[in-house]
């Protein structure tokens, strides 16, 4: 069995990355690193750099994930800056933000960026969800945008956490079968 070194204390990125890489006969070996997170208009570049600067730390090849959202109507914002605005927006301040608008779709691009010292590699899949009209589930201030957001189903991304389910971008995780087809090929 292969294993990978996975960048991150996220609880439910160790379990979606475990999940599905033990599909490909590839072990996560979940560490908790401490970096500053570039802002960048391109959200692939903030996956590299996250990966980059995972190696110095731990001087091991690495695996990070990063999760991005763009909203058609708003010509792609928040972008990369999503983990910024999700720090001062509650879901009120979407709600209003999306008033008015006839296209409520927003897109989840869940990356995985990977880096030895040498190989860089990117992943990117891009998942479809919709914007409620009010607010729903349960109330953390955290997780604003998950109350007002539907990425599969019926059910907000809040509504779903309430219940102990995970919210995950969608229910086949795209980005890590494209990391785990890459690695299992991998020296």
């Amino acid at each position: 069995m292969k294993k990978v070194l996975f960048a991150t204390g996220n609880t439910r990125k160790i379990f979606e990355a475990r999940a599905t890489l033990a599909e490909y006969d590839v072990d996560v070996e979940p560490v908790s690193v401490d970096t500053d997170e570039i802002q960048h208009l391109d959200p692939a570049e903030i996956a590299k750099a996250k990966a980059r600067a995972a190696f110095k730390v731990t001087g091991r090849p690495v695996v990070v994930s990063d999760t991005s959202w763009s909203i058609p109507a708003l010509q792609g914002f928040p972008g990369g800056y999503m983990k910024d605005i999700s720090v001062w927006w509650d879901a009120q301040n979407w709600l209003d933000l999306m008033a008015g608008q006839t296209d409520r779709r927003v897109f989840c691009l869940e990356h995985v960026a990977y880096y030895d010292g040498v190989t860089l590699r990117h992943f990117v899949e891009k998942y479809e969800g919709y914007f409620t009209t009010e607010a729903r589930g349960r109330i953390d201030k955290f997780e604003a945008f998950e109350r007002v957001v539907v990425l599969y189903g019926e059910e907000t991304m809040a509504e779903l956490l309430a219940r102990g389910d995970p919210a995950s971008a969608g229910e086949v995780l795209g980005h890590w079968q494209q990391f785990g087809n890459w690695y299992k090929d991998q020296k």
